[in-house]
């Protein structure tokens, strides 16, 4: 079983959304494509967050500069090969964490909603809560769709925002898997606490 984990957009907890899946699943975690490493990387931030080391898996491109990956990689002198970004062959469940939203460019030439349709495994859009979240949700669940992307679900993260989350649900006829508050403190035990109280693992299975 393949997870793909991505985003509306970028720094709104989608990491931490994953770290708490790949959890929960017993799963192993792997980003694709890391860009901006002076401010560290997702793959430490799962471990960071309680997911064993020895289930993150190594990123295929790891980018310095902080910014869209296919930006990065020419920034870095680095050529972006798509048949090096097949999916893992793994034993058990892998949770696959993308870059920013859906419409971001691996390359010039490939987006990854895209590179999700040539995977062809179920997406979870992670969503924030706030101001904007309807039309940026809407536009990315029809930009999965469009292109044949199954998507298993949404599931937000922030202050409950009840219509919000409910029309987004309505309107891109999608599942509304549940939602993951602000945590601070924000470590291994509170995120795997509040992930136990907030969504379905069925949801996911």
């Amino acid at each position: 079983m393949t997870i793909i984990v991505t985003g509306t957009d970028t720094d709104i907890g989608k990491t931490v959304f994953a770290a708490g899946l790949t959890t929960a699943l017993g799963a192993r975690y792997w980003k694709p494509v890391q860009a901006g490493l002076a401010d560290g990387s997702d793959a430490a931030s799962v471990a960071a967050l309680g997911v064993p080391a020895d289930r993150v898996l190594p990123e295929a491109y790891r980018l310095t500069t902080p910014c869209s990956p296919h930006l990065a990689a020419e920034i870095d002198g680095v050529t972006i090969d798509p048949d090096r970004l097949a999916l893992p062959e793994v034993e058990g469940p892998l949770v696959v964490e993308g870059a920013g939203g859906v419409m971001v460019p691996v390359t010039r030439d490939l987006i990854f909603a895209d590179l999700f349709a040539r995977w062809g495994k179920p997406v979870v859009l992670v969503a924030r809560t706030g101001l904007g979240t309807i039309n940026h949700s809407v536009l990315s669940i029809e930009a999965l769709r469009s292109r044949g992307v199954p998507i298993l679900g949404i599931a937000f993260v922030g202050d409950a925002v009840e219509d919000s989350e409910a029309i987004i649900a309505a309107l891109g006829k999608v599942r509304r898997l549940g939602r993951l508050p602000r945590l601070d403190p924000l470590n291994a035990a509170t995120l795997a606490e509040a992930f136990a109280a907030n969504f379905d693992l069925e949801a996911f299975r």
